[in-house]
């Protein structure tokens, strides 16, 4: 019989987070395909039109990745609190992006924004239930 083997919390979150990261990249390059893009890029009508606007939006856009080492490298009660945190923060960005992109041209962007946003819930429901650690005596038994 097949069995699955427990993954440890950390490497759920860190593959969570890999799995928003790739669908932010694919949404902001399928956006480039969309009617007037481009120009609107060369033209430097575009919401990041300022060195500032860039700056913040780069910002914003590390913390998924960075979450990615955070999960691995952090403490579990840091761990914990930075991922209800940015998990939150980033489930409803995604949505407040969803419901004012309702346009055809835009329906893959809705569609992975509301992706991005059950994989960050997931990722705030998981860190709020955080495993806790065993007592002296269940590591006792368990090993």
């Amino acid at each position: 019989m097949i069995t699955d083997s427990p993954i440890p919390i950390k490497l759920k979150l860190s593959g969570l987070w890999t799995s928003v990261t790739f669908c932010y990249v694919y949404g902001d390059y399928f956006e480039l395909y969309t009617p007037d893009k481009i120009q609107s890029l060369i033209s430097g009508e575009n919401p990041l039109d300022s060195p500032m606007n860039l700056l913040i939006a780069s910002l914003v856009m590390a913390l998924p990745p960075l979450m990615i080492a955070i999960s691995l490298l952090f403490h579990a009660k840091v761990n914990r609190i930075l991922h209800i945190m940015i998990g939150s923060l980033f489930t409803l960005m995604m949505l407040w992006i969803a419901f004012n992109s309702l346009e055809p041209w835009y329906s893959f962007y809705v569609f992975l924004a509301l992706l991005e946003s059950v994989l960050t819930a997931y990722i705030v429901f998981l860190a709020l239930k955080w495993p806790k650690e065993l007592s002296k005596s269940s590591k006792v038994t368990a090993s």
